[in-house]
């Protein structure tokens, strides 16, 4: 008897595709899903010290940049025709629209912010060349639990080309603003009393 092997293949669905599906209804609402090379992600659910810090990180960055750029928080941009990702903190270029006919393209991102609590592995190891793949030119991951940050700049071929990792205690300026110094602890939710 002769078998043969038939390698089977993933479905990867388009932006438009993962698009239609919530308006259909497919996708719940209350599902909260992104779509990552082709693939429907569902994402972890916020911890507290994940939500503080999401906050504090949208309340930074509005104070300093009041009008100089649009924060959006937990929303699309649209990296490829497979992935659209829902970054804690997207830092966008002003559209005129708001983003109200589309959502950000890699040129019009300026920054994007993860907050880790449970998330690192996965912002390090599949976001991180993601967002190099489009050509997103800084990527920060805000890791709440050892309190630091890392910082992703230079995309080429599908990686940054300089990372660190900065304390708590450290400050640090965005690419696109670098008059702007931001403190790191200023980004993190505050220590238990």
């Amino acid at each position: 008897m002769n078998f043969s092997m038939v390698a089977s293949q993933t479905r990867r669905f388009t932006v438009d595709e993962y698009t239609r599906m919530s308006e259909l209804g497919i996708l719940a609402a209350t599902e909260h899903t992104e779509l990552i090379n082709g693939e429907i992600v569902t994402m972890v659910a916020k911890g507290f010290a994940h939500a503080s810090a999401t906050t504090r990180i949208k309340t930074v960055f509005e104070l300093a940049l009041q009008k100089q750029a649009i924060i959006r928080v937990q929303d699309p941009i649209r990296l490829s025709n497979h992935s659209e990702p829902e970054p804690d903190i997207t830092i966008a270029a002003c559209d005129p629209l708001a983003y109200s006919t589309h959502h950000p393209s890699p040129k019009e991102v300026l920054l994007v912010i993860e907050v880790a609590d449970s998330s690192l592995k996965y912002d390090l190891e599949t976001k991180a060349p993601l967002y190099a793949a489009a050509g997103i030119e800084e990527y920060w991951i805000l890791d709440v639990i050892e309190r630091q940050l890392y910082t992703f700049r230079q995309p080429k071929d599908g990686r940054y080309q300089a990372q660190t990792i900065l304390a708590e205690t450290l400050e640090v300026s965005p690419l696109a603003f670098d008059r702007l110094i931001v403190q790191i602890v200023d980004m993190l939710p505050p220590l238990a009393i």
